[in-house]
């Protein structure tokens, strides 16, 4: 006795290689590996035609993905802190920011550097350009005086290639997602 690759049914095999009990079991195997077939090529076209569109991307649209990725972690990372320049509490129902110290403008080599960017709220971020009187004493007790040395020092002209700013965009949703599925299951 055999048992029927789609009705899973017991049968006696009339033939040495048989391996359903009926046609229309033998019909319903052939469709369902058809669209099994259908369905793993689909998504090999779609993984193609994701990898083309990334190798279109222009560089600044790299950048701007990474530093999309590399905020939201900021934001995720600070959740339990005050607002770096006002001390505003992370209880404030406004909008939450990623501030830079030194802005991407002045220097960006500063732009994914988790030392140089923390949680601001939009009233400093905005309309304060940074607070950033305030914003360097809070930076001196965070990251001490040596790290704030360093970003002040001179700046780094490499820049990032594709491959390294498409790694960096991953390397961030990753801990954004790890860093919020922690937060979710701590107790209230």
């Amino acid at each position: 006795m055999k048992t029927c690759k789609s009705c899973r049914a017991k049968f006696q095999p009339v033939r040495p290689m048989q391996s359903v009990c009926s046609t229309s079991c033998a019909i319903n195997l052939a469709e369902r590996k058809a669209h099994e077939s259908a369905k793993k090529a689909a998504a090999e076209d779609r993984k193609r035609t994701r990898a083309a569109l990334v190798k279109l991307k222009s560089r600044a649209q790299l950048v701007k993905e990474a530093q999309t990725a590399f905020n939201a972690w900021v934001r995720a990372r600070d959740a339990h802190l005050p607002c770096v320049s006002c001390d505003k509490p992370p209880t404030w129902q406004g909008q939450w920011h990623a501030s830079h110290f030194f802005s991407t403008a002045a220097r960006p080599d500063l732009r994914l550097d988790p030392a140089n960017v923390h949680k601001s709220c939009s009233v400093c971020n905005n309309h304060l350009s940074g607070n950033l009187i305030p914003y360097r004493a809070e930076l001196i007790r965070r990251i001490g005086q040596a790290e704030v040395d360093r970003l002040e020092g001179p700046p780094n002209p490499d820049k990032l290639t594709r491959d390294e700013l498409i790694a960096i965009r991953a390397t961030y949703l990753a801990k954004t997602l790890a860093k919020r599925k922690e937060t979710d299951a701590l107790p209230p």
